[in-house]
């Protein structure tokens, strides 16, 4: 559970980025409108718990278009180690994005980069379809994300 103090809360506009993703291809938050976005952070690729959890957004994607929903992996990986890495594990719907360079300047945006280490810490944020944080929940790096719990909150921001 959250339990630190952070400068980005529930409520808030959530900010504006543009990266690339496993195809080299512009991802831009604001670019997305009508559906809510499913910002799910990984600290790395080639990570165990970090391939479950991006598997598990690949496994409920038809679940998260439904609910109008786009949900895009995030982690401080150079975009070839993205590709990769999808390829590798099956990885054809959600966009992989490289918060590569400036390095980790995404998770600093949104307050999770994790300085010490050099990524960011395991997080599913939410943002409504008018930009705004539904949803701010960390884990521990050692913990695999619910996401039963996840699609169950996208269910109460209708």
């Amino acid at each position: 559970m959250d339990v630190r103090e952070r400068k980005i809360k529930v409520g808030d506009r959530a900010p504006d980025f543009v990266l690339k993703d496993q195809d080299g291809r512009d991802f831009r938050l604001l670019d997305i409108k009508g559906k809510r976005v499913l910002l799910s952070f990984h600290p790395l690729a080639w990570t165990e718990i970090c391939a479950r959890q991006m598997q598990s957004l690949e496994k409920n994607f038809g679940t998260f278009d439904t609910l109008k929903t786009l949900p895009v992996g995030l982690s401080v990986d150079a975009g070839p180690s993205k590709k990769a890495w999808a390829d590798h594990l099956g990885i054809k719907k959600v966009q992989l994005l490289c918060d590569f360079w400036p390095h980790g300047e995404v998770a600093m945006m949104y307050d999770i980069f994790r300085e010490k280490n050099g990524f960011s810490e395991r997080a599913n944020i939410i943002i409504d379809e008018k930009g705004k944080i539904a949803l701010f929940r960390t884990y521990p790096l050692s913990q695999l994300p619910d996401i039963n719990e996840i699609i169950d909150a996208i269910k109460q921001t209708k």
